[in-house]
């Protein structure tokens, strides 16, 4: 049996209809809401004959990995296509079918990020600096029913007033570097976040390391200048201002502190995180 796991929530609330979408391809399927249900628990009843189709974007995905992390899969695991952002599946666009990938190698050996002495697996990126001070503002905006949220337009309007740089301590797997007026520090597991942003044009999700991008050492205009490049992997061109740093472990300290997005989740007043792979 096809089990299509799906996240009511996702795609703008019409997670159940990309659902019934998906379930027709499937001669026998049955749909599960992801609320308040024990993924692991669920898949444990599961056997080789079954397959698991989840239905939501990068936040669902997110969800479920961390939930049944540590398991062994019992069946293949799907992902269908129906959030907003879709980072993950633009990552690995060249494997999807019909909307579709098998993600069963993907989400089997997810880095780490701890941050506030919580530990959490994460699927494409953590954004530190203005990009979870975007996400910071938009969570506020949608707890207040507003709907028409751009995060492009949120950035552009941090850029010019909002967001206090921070200087950052950057360590990667022990090697220290120091930077100025840091705008953003990622860890990254994937190339993209933020909806498209092509953060580490290099990075391999499934190599052995993790990047961070760093924006740092400049003024406010010329950052205007350097974002929407972000969005082709074209920021990278700007040697003196955006740097690209590997490792199997890496540690952010910001000397202030600054909201952060894991996955697109929120986590407020943050000074430093580190991720591990």
């Amino acid at each position: 049996m096809t089990h299509i796991l799906y996240n009511p929530l996702a795609g703008g609330g019409k997670g159940e209809t990309f659902a019934k979408e998906a379930s027709a391809a499937f001669k026998d399927s049955k749909l599960v809401s992801l609320i308040d249900l024990d993924a692991k628990d669920y898949l444990s009843k599961l056997t080789g004959d079954d397959e698991v189709v989840i239905c939501g974007g990068d936040g669902t995905l997110n969800r479920f990995a961390n939930d049944t992390y540590g398991i062994d899969y019992p069946c293949a695991i799907y992902l269908y296509k129906s959030g907003t952002g879709n980072d993950f599946l633009k990552d690995v666009e060249d494997k999807v079918k019909d909307n579709m990938l098998r993600i069963n190698e993907y989400i089997e050996n997810l880095p780490t990020v701890t941050v506030k002495d919580k530990t959490y697996r994460f699927i494409n990126g953590i954004g530190f600096g203005i990009d979870g001070m975007v996400c910071e503002v938009a969570d506020r905006m949608i707890a207040e029913g507003k709907t028409d949220i751009s995060y492009s337009s949120l950035s552009i309007k941090l850029c010019l007033h909002g967001y206090k740089c921070p200087d950052a301590k950057v360590t990667v797997d022990g090697k220290v570097y120091n930077f100025k007026k840091v705008w953003l520090a990622s860890g990254m597991n994937g190339r993209y976040y933020g909806g498209g942003m092509k953060v580490t044009p290099e990075q391999d999700r499934l190599s052995s390391k993790l990047s961070t991008c760093v924006i740092h050492s400049c003024g406010r205009l010329k950052t205007l200048m350097i974002f929407p490049g972000i969005f082709k992997g074209e920021h990278i061109k700007h040697e003196k201002n955006a740097k690209i740093l590997s490792g199997k472990e890496i540690t952010v300290e910001f000397t202030i502190p600054t909201a952060l997005q894991i996955d697109g989740e929120t986590v407020l007043g943050v000074t430093s995180y580190t991720i591990r792979k």
